[in-house]
This record gives C-alpha cells, structure tokens and sequence, in this order.
C-alpha cells in the first residue's frame, strides 16, 4: 500500500464494518467512502470488507490488518514523540575521543559518573589527535577534546579553558634555580611527546619563524613515559600548564615559562551536528563538560601558582 493518505479510512473500515459509519466517522460522504473503499482494495488485492446478508464482515486479510494496524500505527505516532530520557534501561556504547592524558587524569571520574547514573551505558575511549580533524573520523565519534581557534562546520563545541605552555625539568636539573633563557631552551635537550603534536607544533613554528629549532633526543607518544624520561635524563619538557601542575602531585618537578611567544590553548569539547538532539548524547555531554572543565580551571590554578613560586 504505497497511498499512506488511505490509512486512516482503512482503519476506520476495519473497525466499523459499516461504510455509513465510516463516512460519518471521517465526515466525508457515502459516495467518497465507497470510492475511497474500493482504492484500498486496489491497493491490496483484496476485498477487505465483503457483505453477508445485511451485515459487513472483514476478510481474512482484513483480519490480518485489523490485529497489526493498531500497533503500526501506534509505532508511527511515537515517531512524533519528544525523546524520553530512559538512562536505567539505556546500553548504548559511546566513543569518546582524546589524549592518554585525560585517559589517566580525568576519565576515571567520569566514567565514576556514568556508572552511578546509567549503569548499563559503556564508553569505548580512543586516542585523538588534532589532525584527524580534516577527515571523516570524527563523524563515528560521540564526544572529542581537542585544541582549535574556532569550532569547525558541522560541529557543536564547547569551550571549557585557555592554557598556556610551560616547562617542566627535574628537581636536579642545573637550571633547576634558574631563570630559563631563549638560549638555554635551544641549546637544552628535549623529549617531544609526539601524541600530542597539535601543542608543541605552535612552539616549533614559533622558533622556525626565527630560524631556530630545538634539540630533540627523543619522541614518545604518550605523557606518562615522557616523564619518566625527563625524570632519568638532563632534558626538558614542553606542556600545557594543567598538565604540568598534575604531574607535580607525585613528581618533584621545577615548572618554568616557556621563552618563546605562542598564542595561548583553548580546549573544546566537540561533537558532530548529528548528535545536537539526541537526549542520550546530551546527558553524556552535559556529564563530562563539568568535570573536564572542572580538571582544567583547577589545575591551571595550581600551576599558575607553582609557576609564581619557581621564579
């Protein structure tokens, strides 16, 4: 039946067995009802409603209709519904997407939160890099963190906070209680963390412009082991400021500013278009954006003030 414009005569048909009553029913006249009555046998090969003496009775298909109609019908009306909000019964899988920093400093919370509130809801967590934002990726994707100036076309961001790079050494480092100078940084030693590139990027531009570049040893892809690193070794390490105040929490470390000019970071919470109205997508946003900007705005706080007490 591809006239869904019959539907409501047909329903109307099967439960009044009655073409009088019908018309009646949808206020037309006796004559358009017979019409509209014989087009829904047209469109289903079938008499549908056949007389028996002075009485109407439904054919077997008619039978058929009658019983499936109504939960049809029902399943298209709620096609018009707002979204429910259902989170005990919800199990839906999301994909959230950003640095092994936030993986170990700040997914634990939230995935606390999800846990106590939809306890059948997973998250699968990936690596993200700025990059990936030129292509499809992000489209398979339910939530990103990730530095950028402005939010791209076809996505919802949200700033949570503007950061700036430092560095970092170790307590035993002979610049350790001294001033960090432009030569010092570029005659240093340094340990890139190559995961999260969209950073360090900025500075090696920065010293490009003048003609300058810094000594690398060695590229990890993640914080944790450029740590470790930096702790063995007599080199340095460029970060983001909060990142720098929460590895000071269990290592002893000086947190010097960067020489260099860069413009600052601004960290978004981004999601595709496609989700905008999707009520179980925005409960999850609605989740995290507090507890990441939460993490940001405390711990720039800390570094800032570690900062000041270094110098």
């Amino acid at each position: 039946m591809n006239n869904y414009k019959l539907l409501p005569a047909l329903i109307s048909v099967l439960t009044t067995r009655n073409l009088t009553e019908s018309a009646k029913d949808l206020n037309v006249t006796q004559s358009a009802m017979s019409k509209t009555l014989s087009q829904i046998r047209q469109a289903f090969d079938d008499e549908i409603l056949i007389r028996e003496g002075s009485q109407f009775v439904l054919t077997f298909r008619g039978e058929q209709l009658k019983a499936r109609l109504p939960v049809l019908m029902q399943q298209l009306d709620d096609l018009y519904l707002p979204n429910t909000l259902n989170l005990t019964s919800c199990c839906r899988v999301f994909r959230f997407a950003s640095s092994d920093y936030v993986a170990q400093a700040v997914f634990p919370e939230i995935l606390k939160q999800v846990e106590k509130e939809a306890p059948n809801i997973g998250i699968e967590y990936l690596m993200w890099g700025k990059e990936k934002l030129v292509d499809a990726s992000i489209n398979q994707l339910d939530l990103v963190t990730s530095i950028i100036d402005t939010v791209p076309e076809n996505l919802y961001g949200q700033l949570m906070a503007e950061d700036q790079s430092v560095v970092i050494i170790s307590a035993s480092h002979a610049l350790a209680d001294q001033p960090l100078l432009l030569e010092d940084y570029l005659s240093a030693r340094h340990i890139l963390i190559s995961g999260g590139g969209d950073k360090d990027s900025l500075i090696d531009q920065a010293l490009k412009i003048k003609g300058q570049e810094r000594k690398i040893i060695a590229q990890v892809p993640f914080f944790q082991s450029a740590i470790e690193l930096l702790l063995s070794t007599n080199s340095m390490l460029t970060v983001p400021l909060h990142i720098a105040a929460e590895f000071s929490k269990t290592h002893t470390l000086k947190i010097k500013p960067l020489p260099v000019s860069v413009k600052p970071h601004k960290y978004y919470l981004l999601w595709h278009a496609k989700y905008q109205q999707d009520f179980e997508h925005a409960w999850l946003r609605d989740l995290c954006l507090p507890i990441l900007k939460n993490h940001l705005e405390t711990r720039i706080q800390q570094g800032m003030k570690l900062l000041h007490d270094s110098q």
